[in-house]
């Protein structure tokens, strides 16, 4: 049986639906929840979010089910218990993240870990599960610190989100896809294949021109465009913005060289975020709403985008154990 981690629980592959594979319920920087500006009640919260999962969950239908890959890691306002409440109000599939967003995120207490325990962390939590919350994570997150260079510590995660990917069998996505170089190193020193890992924001607006394609594509990588809908078009677009057409340009290029099985596509937008404003008019739903029409305009056929949110979806977020990889028992078991 191919079997995917849920908040709620294990269910097969078949069942996942229509995915989004890079979104957050609500994602903010570390001590953010201190600043009482930015202080919401449990109500504010449910009333920003559930409508839109709910909507996330009407648009999916005709795929027959909608699952969310929530991309918050450690440290940044992850709250699985929140998660299962709105999974079972909204019918819509939540996957949760172990793992850091990037290294520049991760508290003290986490960044002086060593790999090894870094490594039993993410397979605890995808194996036994997320505190005592019974959830299990489905996917590793990892990421490229601030200055576009990965750091020690970034290293240190990657190298542990390896182990923990063979062991556990789960999938790694990355927080941006420049300075790929050490990653890809990395990967092949652990024996992971890169398929197992989905390089993401390689769609971004601040990104372009730092990223080697090439070299990612080469080694049989997943590449992320993963940022549709922040939009240079918005009354307020983000500092990593860019021109709707130019990104489309770019995803349609990959799709008619023949790369239809590498690439993944999803928004990364926040329901409700954490510490920061977000970005007004951005959800979940541009997938449907801007996305799906503009590349059937485009002459992208049904069998083409069911490839992207289905099939190649499905087939990631499968649990994929190495037989020869060998679990350590987590420090606080």
């Amino acid at each position: 049986m191919t079997r995917v981690n849920t908040v709620l629980g294990t269910i097969s592959a078949a069942e996942l639906g229509f995915v989004a594979i890079h979104e957050h319920i609500g994602y903010g920087m570390p001590g953010c929840e201190l600043d009482s500006r930015w202080w919401k009640t449990p109500e504010a919260r449910y009333e920003e979010t559930v409508p839109k999962l709910r909507l996330f969950r009407e648009n999916a239908r005709p795929w027959g089910a909608a699952t969310f890959v929530e991309a918050t890691g450690i440290c940044n306002g992850r709250d699985i218990d929140y998660y299962k409440s709105l999974s079972d109000k909204t019918g819509v599939h939540i996957v949760a993240s172990t793992g850091f967003v990037g290294g520049d995120t991760a508290l003290p207490f986490f960044e002086q870990a060593s790999v090894e325990y870094l490594t039993d962390q993410f397979v605890h939590e995808i194996t036994v599960g997320i505190g005592k919350s019974g959830a299990k994570a489905g996917i590793i997150k990892v990421g490229v610190s601030r200055g576009f260079k990965m750091k020690a510590l970034d290293k240190r995660i990657y190298r542990a989100a390896a182990r923990a990917s063979r062991i556990s069998g789960a999938p790694i996505f990355t927080h941006l896809s420049v300075d790929s170089q050490p990653a890809l190193d990395i990967f092949a020193e652990e024996g992971l294949p890169c398929h197992r890992v989905l390089f993401g924001h390689a769609d971004d607006g601040v990104s372009q021109g730092k990223i080697n394609e090439q070299a990612l594509l080469a080694s049989g990588a997943r590449i992320g465009f993963d940022t549709f809908g922040y939009d240079l078009e918005l009354p307020d677009p983000p500092f990593w913005g860019r021109h709707r057409q130019e990104r489309l340009q770019h995803f349609l290029r990959f799709l008619r060289e023949g790369r239809v099985h590498q690439i993944l596509a999803s928004a990364d937008a926040n329901c409700s975020p954490l510490g920061w404003p977000g970005v007004k008019g951005h959800t979940v739903n541009y997938l449907f709403e801007q996305l799906i029409p503009d590349l059937q305009a485009e002459g992208i056929g049904a069998e083409t985008i069911d490839k992207l949110f289905i099939r190649n979806t499905a087939e990631f977020l499968t649990l994929q154990p190495f037989s020869d990889a060998t679990p350590q028992p987590h420090p606080g078991v």
